[in-house]
């Protein structure tokens, strides 16, 4: 099993469903996956993922959810986590949002939706290879 994971938080399920399995045919058993429908389950998840001593290398997180909106959420990631990549996943947010993230989450990039495969798999080369 990997000590590391990507962490991808979206409301909406078909979303995670393609995230999952383009994740898994990419990268394969190379890292763990955790998806989670909120922001809440997401830092229930980054608990249970510190307590394992698993380190999460990117969270991919949708813009427009429920209660916390994914600017907010990355930035607190950001602020107690900074090693941890932020990623935008979107289809609706503005680009004062999305520069806030820039600003205040060290905002890797915004991945519009619909997203290609590829490129998913460049975007998480390329911030796994800044990260090294």
């Amino acid at each position: 099993m990997s000590d590391a994971a990507i962490l991808c938080v979206d409301d909406e399920v078909t979303v995670l469903a393609s995230l999952k399995s383009q994740l898994q045919r990419l990268f394969g058993r190379q890292y763990l996956y955790e998806f989670a429908q909120s922001a809440e389950e997401a830092w229930e998840l980054i608990g249970e993922l510190e307590a394992e001593s698993i380190k999460i290398l990117i969270i991919v997180s949708d813009w427009l959810m429920p209660n916390v909106k994914g600017d907010e959420f990355l930035t607190q990631v950001h602020q107690q986590f900074p090693k941890i990549v932020t990623v935008m996943l979107t289809g609706q947010a503005d680009e004062a949002a999305i520069e806030r993230a820039r600003q205040e989450a060290n905002l890797y990039t915004c991945l519009r939706k619909p997203w290609t495969e590829e490129e998913l798999k460049q975007m998480i080369d390329s911030a796994l290879s800044e990260q090294k």
